[in-house]
């Protein structure tokens, strides 16, 4: 049974302080806690924010030098993991005592004595990269939309694709007899029904 003293009940992420080149052993370690305790609704994720950069290395082949891009996984910020937890008296232990783990940021118990970490708020989540907010649109590919918004206002379509990373959509326009494909921003369309 996990020990709820001092629980707050909602789950934030924090980050944690690691010894450099620790960040993946922290994390395997962390998340073999987790499930040899059975603390999957009190500990919920770990990450280690990383970036994917292509690079140009020169190779020797058959004695010929040749230029060659790969992909390589970089850490970006080396020397510290988040872990998203409902904060416990038994959740900080479980962490703060993990191999490798030298402690909380934004937390100094030297200093003042019983103190908790300070979670990221929602925006620091967001900028670190760990956690992002889907937005829902009342619409999909395939469906009618009626453009609001830009210098397509006005006109009505067909959704032939969504990014929702960009927040664009192409859509099908019937302009002056021919079918036109425009890409407009998803807060400028809504459905048409």
């Amino acid at each position: 049974m996990a020990d709820t003293t001092g629980v707050s009940g909602t789950a934030h992420w924090y980050v944690i302080h690691t010894y450099a080149g620790y960040e993946n052993k922290v994390a395997s370690d962390l998340m073999t806690i987790v499930e040899n305790r059975k603390l999957q609704d009190m500990i919920l994720d770990v990450k280690i924010p990383t970036e994917t950069v292509t690079e140009t290395v020169t190779v020797k082949k058959g004695g010929v030098e040749q230029q060659v891009e790969r992909e390589v996984e970089h850490k970006l910020f080396p020397g510290y993991v988040l872990v998203k937890m409902v904060m416990t008296n038994e959740t900080w232990f479980i962490v703060r005592n993990t191999r490798g783990c030298t402690g909380f940021v934004g937390h100094d118990s030297k200093l003042v004595p019983d103190s908790k970490p300070v979670p990221l708020t929602d925006e620091e989540a967001a900028k670190w990269g760990v956690e992002m907010k889907s937005e829902k649109f009342a619409f999909e590919a395939g469906e009618e939309v009626k453009v609001i918004d830009g210098s397509m206002y006005g006109h009505k379509g067909v959704v032939n694709s969504i990014d929702h990373e960009a927040k664009t959509a192409v859509i099908t326009i019937d302009m002056f007899g021919r079918k036109i494909e425009a890409e407009v921003d998803l807060a400028s369309v809504v459905p048409l029904n």
